[in-house]
């Protein structure tokens, strides 16, 4: 027999209110979870160095009176939110940069410009190596390990997708006469810089990074953290040979760190790679970056790939009837096709 609540005609009645419900209270005493989040008004603004293993090493005051290094984490609403090398956040709480303090990212300011790549060609999903970075030092070595003028390429590709200016520094060049292999890149007018036997070219180098934030990459064992520690003196990124046997590099530097330039600038170093996957490049971007041909190209037929086979390319009519280069459109088309292949 169920229960029912006593009529009103019933002896006895009560009329019941809601202060007779009896609630059960929150176990916990928390208050209920808002999705507003405080405003962080006293928030600082800092240049993150380094990332290691959740916590990010950041630079406060850049350039005052104050400057300093602090150990930050980043705040829960940011847990889905990428914090890479060069981004310039807000950090609250602890940001005095004594032993055992910890600070707490919680924003990230816009980015100028992301400097990308994927695992391979088929993969969508981007990796971000750094972020605000206008310059990318692309270091070669002529010889031991060989030049791969096709992953040059490739950084190229995502230099310009980037909006990032290239810069290209041959090393080891007592080795091997480096022209044959820079005549790949004649046409891309990149400013290359030779190093001289066994000495890097600093006093040219170090004018071109003065003001800038650079990305130096490099293929394993080409010499770019050795660069690098020339370039800022007791820094000590760990260098590496190359395998007698195989010709390729040994990863040595695992990280990427941000350093500033003695002279001016910045230089990022990161970790040496042997591929650089391209699938989240926008093949537009880099037509975008051959300005000259770009005003060319925009009387192809919709949808034209601007390759050697494409039909009625206005590019390629131009060479033919000398109005480009052909050294300069083969440069493009060989992007396009390391970007489609």
């Amino acid at each position: 027999m169920s229960w029912l609540p006593p009529d009103e005609d019933d002896e006895g009645f009560e009329a019941w209110d809601e202060s007779d419900v009896h609630v059960r209270p929150n176990p916990k005493g928390n208050k209920p979870r808002s999705k507003q989040r405080p405003e962080h008004v006293d928030a600082v603004d800092a240049r993150v160095l380094s990332v290691d293993r959740g916590r990010y090493t950041v630079l406060v005051d850049e350039d005052g009176p104050e400057e300093r290094t602090v150990t930050a984490t980043r705040a829960r609403e940011l847990r889905k939110q990428a914090i890479v090398t060069g981004d310039r956040v807000d950090v609250v709480g602890d940001s005095t940069g004594d032993e055992g303090s910890l600070a707490r990212i919680v924003r990230i300011s816009p980015r100028v410009t992301l400097l990308r790549r994927s695992a391979d060609d088929s993969d969508q999903i981007e990796r971000i190596i750094v972020a605000n970075a206008d310059q990318l030092l692309i270091v070669i070595a002529a010889a031991n390990p060989e030049p791969r003028p096709r992953l040059v390429d490739r950084y190229l590709v995502a230099a310009y997708d980037a909006g990032v200016a290239p810069l290209i520094v041959i090393t080891k060049t007592d080795l091997a006469d480096p022209e044959p292999f820079l005549a790949n890149f004649a046409a891309l007018d990149i400013p290359i810089f030779r190093s001289a036997q066994d000495a890097f070219p600093l006093a040219e180098l170090e004018p071109a990074l003065a003001g800038h934030t650079t990305v130096a990459v490099g293929h394993s064992g080409v010499g770019k953290s050795t660069l690098v520690n020339a370039l800022v003196p007791g820094t000590d990124r760990a260098v590496g040979v190359v395998n007698a046997t195989t010709g390729r590099g040994r990863h040595t530097s695992s990280s990427t760190v941000s350093l500033r330039v003695p002279t001016g600038g910045w230089i990022i170093d990161t970790p040496g790679i042997r591929s650089f996957g391209l699938g989240h490049v926008n093949p537009d971007n880099i037509l975008k970056a051959f300005s000259d041909l770009a005003v060319v190209a925009a009387d192809c037929p919709r949808g034209c790939t601007h390759l050697p086979d494409a039909p009625d390319c206005e590019l390629n009519a131009a060479v033919a009837d000398g109005r480009l280069p052909a050294a300069r459109v083969d440069s493009l088309q060989r992007l396009l096709t390391t970007l489609a292949g």
